[in-house]
């Protein structure tokens, strides 16, 4: 297992943690939550050895292989293939060898390396490196292209590709899912499923976290603690716990409050000098609870449109494409207010396309595309974070968007439009070259916001955004009251704020009669090549399977509500005892209080005796309360995981 004892670990003069003694056992699956700079990072860069921690002790057994994705892959001519094969590091020092032992006409060396590659399967490694693509989004035809032929978001996915290649004991992922379409995301969550190892990981994809994780380390305020269960779990653990430590904050200020009371009026009597004394001392003695707190969360808003024409878009017989390229052939669509659609399909099928189409970026190759009069249209482009002038400052950035439209517009009144996504004065007049790309996708959206707009044309506009923010957005967009087109790898601003989905796939733009679960079960059930781990990898890639029917629909639903009644059988006798549970924690809480703030009073005449044991047994009624509330709630995470 992995272990930290007493961890302090700084980054420059910044302390990032303190005090952390945590452990990780075998085939563990963690979750790494935390403001930006909290540690989330460097925790895995300490575990990599690439930095040395400044106090504790950090232990891990020696013969673990650990894999972690590179940041950078290099330009290269080696074929896409051959690139993810170079992962798998004992298999190319078995291939070295063996070509060693074949030059000096080793027989017995040969036989022993023949033997050994067979174990360590390297007669199917070229169809695990394929499947890894293929899952990954490429393309069969792609798979023997150079790797210099790539853009750098199919890069960090052949570098991926790479590290899952590797035989490995401890799986390091940073930000993983960054550069992947939904498509892609389901693919390497069925696949990380698989995976026996240890996985730590970091992610700003709450639902990915849901599917991966089975404990999640929060860093914060130079500590790191663990929460059992997936990400939505440690959210509604965190809540309960600030909840608590908030109300136990607000009762011991009523405490000391009255303590520091009866010290002011009374320690200047001699006749109650001496009781004064003790509450000195009681009150040195307190430890002192410290106010929950919580970063201050992003808030924002769309504006009320001030029109929305009907229809607002209409593209008939359409055509969309580069040139004398044809991505996408027959679009009809009819955009009418109040609509909320979320574009599905894999990358490369032409999701951006119809979306720059739409908003007037490419003109479309054949058919007619009717804007409203009124139109007005705001757009987060895929790639919006790079048509930022590094130069600009946010101020001179909206500035100029909003001066188009209003010379006049006073400069407080922007500063203000940015305070409100996080860019305080001095950052407002920075410039926006060294900014994250977190704040650089912020900015961004705020110029979007800026424009009031009726229509919002969003392609992934959460890459780069933290979960804070991401949060923020679904919020928005869920309160928005115009019309909404998305494409998003986000699955819970998906299902937060899309109420209907067009599948774009082999050329069509279709509508989805469906679901987000039930698009992701018809992944993991339609491609079948891309969990494959030998074989022919190109079995499975001509399959064009259709969305279940009807009949199979019904049938499925029906048998998973008889599943979900069946659970809820099992949860009522634990719901029952957890409701039981909490009264008594009440009543003893409250009769704890009671006896507290009893004490805490003037009377010299109290029995301190029979008070103090009347508090222990309160307090020893309240520890037996919530011992059962937490076996319950723990029962009902078990039976909630075992239904994910």
């Amino acid at each position: 297992m992995i272990r930290f004892i007493d961890l302090a670990l700084r980054r420059g003069s910044k302390l990032l943690f303190e005090q952390v003694t945590l452990q990780i056992h075998p085939g563990e699956r963690v979750g790494l939550v935390g403001d930006n700079g909290s540690g989330k990072s460097s925790l895995m860069a300490l575990l990599l050895h690439e930095v040395v921690q400044d106090a504790g002790e950090v232990e891990m057994p020696a013969v673990w292989r650990v894999a972690h994705v590179a940041q950078h892959t290099p330009d290269s001519d080696t074929s896409a293939r051959d690139f993810v094969l170079a992962g798998d590091i004992e298999l190319q020092q078995l291939n070295a060898e063996l070509a060693a032992a074949e030059a000096a006409h080793d027989g017995n060396r040969i036989g022993d390396l023949h033997a050994r590659l067979a174990d360590h399967g390297a007669y199917t490694a070229v169809s695990r490196a394929e499947s890894l693509l293929l899952g990954l989004g490429f393309q069969i035809d792609q798979l023997g292209s150079p790797v210099s032929s790539f853009s750098g978001g199919w890069r960090m996915r052949l570098a991926l590709a790479q590290t899952l290649m590797r035989q490995s004991d401890l799986l390091l992922l940073d930000e993983p899912t960054n550069h992947l379409d939904l498509d892609a995301i389901v693919w390497l969550e069925g696949w990380l499923s698989r995976y026996a190892g240890t996985v730590i990981v970091i992610s700003h994809d709450r639902d990915f976290l849901d599917a991966i994780a089975r404990s999640i380390w929060h860093l914060d305020n130079r500590h790191i603690r663990r929460y059992g269960g997936n990400y939505s779990t440690f959210e509604r653990e965190r809540a309960q716990q600030l909840a608590v430590q908030q109300a136990a904050y607000a009762r011991q200020q009523i405490q000391v409050a009255r303590l520091e009371s009866f010290i002011t009026r009374f320690k200047a009597k001699a006749t109650k000098a001496k009781q004064a004394q003790s509450r000195v001392k009681a009150l040195e003695r307190m430890e002192l609870i410290a106010p929950a707190h919580v970063g201050s969360a992003l808030e924002f808003e769309f504006a009320t449109p001030e029109s929305s024409p009907s229809p607002m878009l209409q593209f008939e017989a359409g055509r969309c494409g580069y040139g004398e390229r044809t991505i996408l052939d027959g679009v009809n669509l009819v955009i009418v207010p109040g609509q909320r659609i979320g574009l599905l399909g894999a990358n490369g099928q032409g999701k951006s396309t119809l979306i720059k189409t739409l908003v007037g970026e490419i003109a479309p190759l054949a058919g007619t595309l009717r804007p409203a009069k009124g139109l007005r249209i705001g757009y987060f482009a895929q790639y919006e974070v790079e048509r930022l002038r590094p130069d600009d400052t946010p101020l001179d950035h909206l500035g100029r968007i909003a001066r188009a439209e209003d010379p006049n517009v006073r400069e407080q009144v922007l500063r203000d439009f940015l305070g409100r996504f996080d860019f305080p004065g001095p950052m407002a007049t920075s410039p926006i070259g060294p900014f994250s790309g977190g704040e650089k996708a912020r900015l961004a959206l705020a110029c979007v916001v800026w424009l009031k707009p009726n229509l919002l044309l969003l392609d992934e506009p959460t890459n780069h955004l933290d979960l804070e923010t991401r949060h923020a957005l679904t919020m928005a967009l869920a309160q928005f009251d115009g019309t909404v087109i998305v494409v998003s790898h986000d699955r819970h601003l998906l299902r937060s704020t899309v109420d209907e989905f067009l599948l774009v796939a082999h050329g069509k733009v279709e509508p989805f009669d469906a679901d987000l679960d039930e698009y992701e079960a018809w992944l993991r059930r339609n491609r079948p090549n891309a969990d494959a781990t030998q074989g022919d990898a190109k079995a499975g890639a001509a399959k064009d399977a259709k969305p279940e029917s009807a009949e199979e629909r019904k049938a499925r639903r029906a048998a998973e509500a008889d599943e979900r009644k069946r659970r809820a059988e099992q949860r009522k006798p634990l719901e029952k005892r957890m409701t039981a549970a909490e009264k008594a924690m009440a009543a003893a809480t409250a009769e704890r209080d009671a006896l507290d703030a009893k004490m805490a009073g003037d009377d010299a005449s109290l029995d301190w005796t029979a008070l103090m044991k009347q508090r222990a047994a309160a307090q020893a009624a309240l520890d037996t309360a919530e011992a059962e509330w937490l076996e319950c709630a723990a029962a009902i995470e078990e039976l909630d995981a075992a239904a994910s």
